[in-house]
């Protein structure tokens, strides 16, 4: 039985590459490319594929949204995330929006064959980090703060040195309902639902010492 693939990439050669190695797999076949996310879903939508590789970030229409869109029209087409970082806010993300793997692009290929095959065959990976080396972890941690406003990293670093909402209102001028709103925020950003994993990311990204 054929398995039809569509890959969808704003990197020309990096899709072309990844086509040129998943034909090789018997009975794989790519009816489609695509190199951005709006082209992604019209092709899913034409060609009906039972597997879509999607980059998360693509011009046009990120693969966050192509993923919510091929689907609600397609639920029986199967969605991988592909990416250049193992960002813990892309992995919700996608996974919200119905992948059922996240593939990092300096994986080896028999990877991400795997993951389309259990994908195909139903299966479903944690989307976790947990792959990652930890020197990988550390520089995912700090492209992640990297993307936190001055205002939410102070709110982190004082969250995970384990002050009161309260101190940290009146130290910084805000109401505790305001700290609370930073707090949920943070969490979604960076995909992490209890303190102990900000106290984790924060030490990761350097931000508090193990001994804080």
């Amino acid at each position: 039985m054929t398995l039809r693939i569509l890959i969808a990439d704003d990197h020309v050669l990096f899709r072309q590459g990844l086509a040129a190695l998943l034909k090789e797999q018997p009975g794989w076949q790519i009816v489609g490319e695509a190199g951005t996310g709006r082209e992604a879903v019209e092709l899913a939508l034409r060609l009906a594929p039972q597997v879509v590789l999607l980059d998360v970030e693509m011009p046009e229409m990120d693969g966050v949204e192509a993923a919510r869109q091929i689907s609600a029209a397609l639920p029986d087409t199967r969605i991988l995330a592909l990416s250049m970082y193992g960002n813990a806010h892309y992995r919700q993300r996608m996974r919200g929006a119905a992948a059922l793997y996240y593939v990092r692009k300096n994986q080896p290929i028999d990877q991400l064959v795997a993951a389309i095959n259990a994908a195909v065959a139903g299966e479903r990976k944690p989307f976790s980090a947990a792959a990652l080396s930890p020197r990988e972890k550390t520089v995912s941690a700090l492209m992640e703060l990297n993307t936190l406003s001055e205002r939410e990293r102070e709110v982190l670093q004082r969250i995970t040195q384990s002050q009161k909402m309260a101190e940290i209102a009146e130290a910084m001028g805000i109401s505790p309902k305001t700290v609370e709103t930073y707090r949920a925020r943070l969490q979604e950003k960076l995909g992490i639902n209890d303190l102990p994993g900000l106290v984790r990311f924060a030490i990761r990204a350097g931000l508090i010492s193990p001994e804080s």
